[in-house]
C-alpha cells in the first residue's frame, strides 16, 4: 500500500450551513436579533483578553508547589519490617509501602504515630522529633 492508494472508510461529513432558509425556519437556529445573529458578525477574540487580563490575577506567578513527600508511620513499618532491616525510599517503593509522585521517588518522612519495639535502619529519610525518639529509644539509627 502506497500513500496514493489510502481512502478514508467512512464518508465526508458535510459542514452545517446555518441560516440559508430552508427547514430551519426564520431565524435559522441563530435566536432573534443581536450581534449573534447578523451575517459575518465579528465578535471579540475572547481568548486574547483573556491572556491580557492573566497577568493581574491575583498571585499568578506564585503556584503553590505540590509537596512530592511521601509520609509514614512508624506502625506501618513495624508490620512491614524485621528487626535490623534497612529501610530507604529504594526500598519503600520495591515493597509498594509508597510510590511515585508524577513519575519521580518522592522524599519520605516517617511520623511518629504507633509503637516500635524492632531495630531498623533508616536511610534517606526525614524524620519527625517523635518519630526519632522512638526508633533511637528502640536501639534503631537514623543516618
Amino acid at each position: 500500500m502506497q500513500l496514493h492508494e489510502i481512502k478514508p472508510i467512512h464518508k465526508r461529513k458535510r459542514r452545517k450551513r446555518v441560516g440559508r432558509g430552508g427547514k430551519r425556519g426564520t431565524y435559522s437556529g441563530r435566536g432573534i436579533k443581536g450581534q449573534k445573529a447578523r451575517a459575518g458578525r465579528k465578535l471579540k477574540p475572547v481568548i486574547r483578553e483573556l491572556i491580557k487580563r492573566y497577568p493581574k490575577l491575583i498571585g499568578y506567578r506564585m503556584k503553590r508547589k505540590e509537596s512530592k513527600i511521601a509520609i509514614l508511620n512508624l506502625e506501618i513499618l513495624e508490620k512491614k519490617f524485621n528487626s535490623g532491616e534497612k529501610i530507604n525510599p529504594k526500598i519503600l517503593l520495591e515493597r509498594k509501602i509508597i510510590r511515585r509522585i508524577k513519575g519521580r521517588m518522592p522524599k519520605v518522612k516517617i511520623l511518629g504515630k504507633g509503637k516500635l519495639i524492632k531495630k531498623l535502619i533508616i536511610e534517606n529519610c526525614q524524620v519527625s522529633k517523635e518519630a526519632k525518639e522512638k526508633i533511637e529509644k528502640a536501639g534503631g539509627t537514623i543516618k
